[in-house]
């Protein structure tokens, strides 16, 4: 695994149409460019390190106690929180995942162990996993749906997952960060079971729901005070500037914005994976904004030499070269690579 090779690397690959990073195509917010430059006038104080009114804000928007809330510098940051927190002595992870759970982790020390996800079952979390869950695992990642394939776990087996975790007195750490992209989100999100699981910690950002991944702003749920507590104090205080509090205070009231782009995000995942399964593709069931597929193993320079950076997936856990990630953008933008795609998808 090659750490910190992740897509969105458009300081190394400049005037290139970016496929390989997933944020909403329709960009940042108005309202959170405005916040976040009215925040300049605030900057000479330090940030609040509470983040009180932006927990307020996250607690209403999720139906959940604005103490159960922990804010980050992006969802990586508090991975590393938690993780230095709780000092994991064994972790369990599925594969391919993303990278960040293995790599905080093994900063910790923590023996990592791997469920390898099966290309014939399109990758998709099964039974075996629960049994993977082994006494003296005491932290498991799951991601719903699951980067890079973008596979959505079932709910029924999610909750089976959790009350196993509970069962071997392990905390289930699972990342919702893409779970807005979902047909019917609130069906799959497990945020009413954390009432009454204190070994739940959910993990969200405003990275990809917003466009905001320069700003980074992250958050966790959890009704876990020790937990909350521990990870807090693995970090340095400051973590969430001024400007990150307020442009999330304002990315929150952009309900019709949310609305809208997810509408037309879906309405395009599902055109591009018809268009690239007639360009013979093997596409996998993303419920995400991104489409994970197979195809030629050149590919990747091949789209780059076109103009269009997608993310080569073969330095995941489990994967090999000819694996590849694309976000959903535009129209526009995706009618261009479509064509690109179907030109090298044939001779694949």
């Amino acid at each position: 695994m090659s750490y910190h090779l992740h897509g969105g690397d458009i300081y190394r690959h400049q005037n290139v149409t970016d496929f390989s990073a997933n944020c909403n195509p329709f960009g940042t917010p108005e309202s959170v460019k405005q916040a976040a430059v009215l925040a300049m006038e605030e900057v000479c104080n330090y940030p609040d390190t509470c983040c009180q009114e932006l927990r307020e804000a996250i607690g209403a928007y999720e139906g959940v106690n604005p103490d159960w809330i922990l804010c980050g510098n992006g969802a990586a940051d508090l991975i590393f929180r938690l993780v230095l927190g709780e000092k994991p002595k064994k972790a369990l992870l599925p594969a391919p995942v993303f990278a960040e759970y293995e790599q905080a982790l093994e900063t910790a020390g923590c023996q990592v162990q791997h469920y390898f996800l099966k290309e014939e079952n399109g990758f998709l979390l099964d039974e075996g996993f629960l049994a993977a869950i082994e006494e003296g695992v005491d932290m498991v990642f799951v991601c719903n749906p699951n980067n890079p394939t973008g596979v959505l776990t079932r709910r029924e087996l999610l909750l089976r997952i959790l009350e196993k975790c509970r069962e071997r007195n392990c905390l289930l750490v699972l990342d919702e960060c893409f779970v807005d992209f979902v047909e019917e989100p609130e069906a799959h999100t497990l945020k009413e079971c954390l009432d009454r699981s204190s070994n739940l910690f959910l993990l969200k950002a405003f990275t990809k729901r917003y466009a905001m991944a320069g700003v980074r702003l992250g958050y966790g749920l959890c009704s876990n005070p020790g937990i909350l507590e521990r990870a807090a104090l693995c970090g340095q205080p400051w973590s969430v500037s001024t400007i990150a509090q307020k442009a999330g205070v304002a990315a929150l009231k952009e309900e019709a914005y949310v609305a809208r782009t997810m509408q037309v995000i879906r309405k395009e995942r599902c055109r591009m994976l018809e268009e690239m399964k007639k360009a013979g593709y093997i596409t996998f069931a993303s419920s995400a904004n991104y489409i994970f597929f197979k195809g030629p193993k050149d590919l990747y320079e091949n789209c780059l030499k076109a103009g269009f950076l997608i993310r080569d997936c073969s330095n995941y856990h489990g994967l090999e070269k000819g694996y590849y990630r694309i976000a959903v953008k535009l129209r526009e933008d995706n009618d261009r690579l479509l064509r690109v795609l179907a030109r090298y998808g044939k001779e694949g």
